[in-house]
């Protein structure tokens, strides 16, 4: 009986000690398994974070697309061109180009870049005015019925004539009238309309018998009313686009709503009211989307005409 006793006992501390084996082991796995959890957490985070990025820049790509599509039907538009047009080759283009900018100095409607003021930018701002001159050449190149352009008061001996060489191929062959001379010395003050967005009248046609004048400043000139002051101290009347008349402001995160426009931003809505005779169809189709503001609804925009 002793025997017995002794062999049940020792066979429960066979199973005691076989269930602590078991919890030591089951400890040692979870504390063994934390770290891996850690780790395969992490790699998650990562792994959501890289899927949020690539959303992003995929929603970003796309929007830069569609906005790369808008304004190539804008200028499709804008010279007249459809699927129906007869293709021409690209030397054929070329000479119907030139015979067209050619023709417009004769008899284009005037505009131009009054370039007074680029003492006053610092050298990026320049670099930026240079880039803005060769998109407003190109549009004015891509119009079925293109300006006169002038660039006034640019000399060539300045930092921004060196800019626009560098930054803008063929430059010297623009067919356009580059001068040291101010608009003022080559047109009467009273044909003279200064656009600057700080004016009180808006613009409500483009008259032939006018010159038009865009002020060369960049967004991030920190000297307000630049263009305005330079209106006013030549006394020559003075003109804005009609935004406020034809638009609205839109709500938007950052709370932001500006009328500041580069200055082929302005001249690209100018050639297509000039094409369209639509303030609507031509704010509609250049102004940035990123300024804060969308076309008004036809009923708030009528009100205002």
């Amino acid at each position: 009986m002793a025997h017995i006793g002794s062999d049940v006992y020792e066979m429960q501390l066979n199973g005691v000690s076989e269930v602590m084996d078991l919890l030591l082991i089951d400890v040692e796995t979870d504390v063994g398994d934390r770290p891996g959890r850690e780790a395969a957490q992490s790699s998650r985070n990562v792994s959501r974070k890289q899927q949020h990025w690539e959303r992003h820049m995929a929603a970003k790509k796309s929007k830069r697309k569609e906005e790369k599509q808008r304004k190539k039907l804008n200028r499709e538009k804008q010279s007249g061109a459809s699927p129906d047009s007869p293709q021409f080759s690209k030397r054929v283009m070329k000479a119907i180009t030139k015979e067209r900018l050619a023709e417009a100095q004769s008899i284009g409607l005037k505009l131009c870049v009054d370039l007074s003021m680029s003492d006053s930018m610092s050298d990026k701002e320049l670099s930026r005015l240079a880039g803005q001159l060769r998109r407003l050449y190109g549009s004015n190149k891509k119009a079925t019925r293109p300006f006169h352009l002038l660039l006034t008061d640019l000399r060539e001996d300045s930092c921004l004539y060196r800019e626009c060489l560098r930054k803008n191929a063929g430059f010297h062959n623009y067919i356009m009238d580059i001068t040291e001379e101010s608009f003022l010395d080559l047109f009467p003050p009273e044909n003279v309309v200064y656009l600057t967005p700080d004016a009180e009248e808006a613009l409500k046609t483009v008259d032939a018998d006018k010159v038009y004048v865009l002020g060369g400043l960049v967004d991030e000139s920190i000297q307000k009313k630049l263009s305005f002051s330079r209106a006013r101290e030549l006394s020559v009347p003075t003109a804005r686009l009609p935004i406020d008349e034809y638009m609205v402001k839109k709500d938007n995160a950052k709370n932001f709503h500006s009328k500041i426009l580069a200055v082929n931003q302005v001249f690209d809505i100018l050639l297509t009211f000039c094409h369209t005779g639509s303030w609507t169809e031509a704010l509609q189709a250049w102004f940035p989307q990123g300024k804060g503001y969308v076309v008004a609804p036809l009923s708030v925009a009528a009100s205002h005409t």
